[in-house]
């Protein structure tokens, strides 16, 4: 699995991937956190991050399946697949290896906005006046977040032999999971029946609970239970090939 890790790591560094990723990343949370009035911190009353995990959510919508798209189709579609699966790898080890280093270049991504928790926590008054338990909650949301968006992109990648095809079913599959049971709830057909119960098969409601601070096993126990059905969806997709 770590040949599969590095390889992917350098694949994204060794190009212009990873810089590209983790420089739209930083560009839209500064432009929302810093520059547009509505949203500048600068203009607010009290010192908060709610902003960048308001925002980083939808920008990951977008830029997620972007990493991951890649990641089987363009194998499959230049025959490299084949390759790959021919070395003393299982299916399993090759699947975790891309998602740990998808999973990495994101955290890449997300490490500098510590700065933007350092700069609001300089600008308190009194200095320090930040609900920091709420934002480390908030954090590990994004982490959690990130991890179901690659396991659902690197679905997507396994099932198309296009890149183009794999990022539009991956933005479609994360936008569905993330907002579509929260829609989905408000219909006549539950509301006042089972809304609530709708409202939690979607990632939205558990992310908004562990940003609250604190951490509920359910909410990771969710996460982590979406993770594990997309590698088991990715698995079948490859073994399609022994079919």
């Amino acid at each position: 699995m770590s040949s599969i890790y590095w390889k992917e790591i350098n694949s994204f560094f060794s190009s212009l991937i990873g810089y590209i990723v983790i420089g739209v990343f930083l560009v839209v949370l500064g432009l929302v956190m810093f520059v547009f009035p509505d949203s500048s911190l600068l203009d607010f009353n009290y010192a908060t991050l709610d902003q960048l995990f308001q925002v980083a959510p939808m920008i990951f919508l977008f830029l997620i399946p972007a990493i991951t798209m890649r990641s089987f189709a363009e194998e499959q579609q230049t025959g490299t697949i084949e390759l790959l699966v021919t070395r003393p790898l299982s299916d399993l080890a090759i699947v975790a290896g891309k998602l740990l280093a998808s999973l990495t270049l994101v955290i890449f991504a997300l490490l500098p906005t510590l700065l933007y928790y350092y700069t609001v926590y300089q600008l308190g008054s009194p200095k320090g006046n930040l609900d920091s338990g709420a934002i480390a909650g908030s954090y590990i949301g994004l982490v959690c977040l990130a991890s179901v968006f690659v396991a659902i992109g690197l679905f997507a990648s396994s099932l198309a032999n296009n890149q183009i095809i794999a990022f539009v079913s991956a933005t479609f599959l994360c936008f569905l999971f993330y907002y579509g049971f929260d829609y989905f709830s408000r219909l006549p057909v539950f509301v006042g029946k089972v809304d609530d119960l709708v409202q939690m098969l979607g990632i939205d409601y558990h992310y908004q609970s562990i940003s609250r601070g604190l951490i509920d096993s359910r909410d990771l126990v969710y996460f982590f239970s979406l993770v594990a059905l997309f590698i088991a969806l990715t698995l079948v997709s490859l073994g399609r090939r022994k079919w």
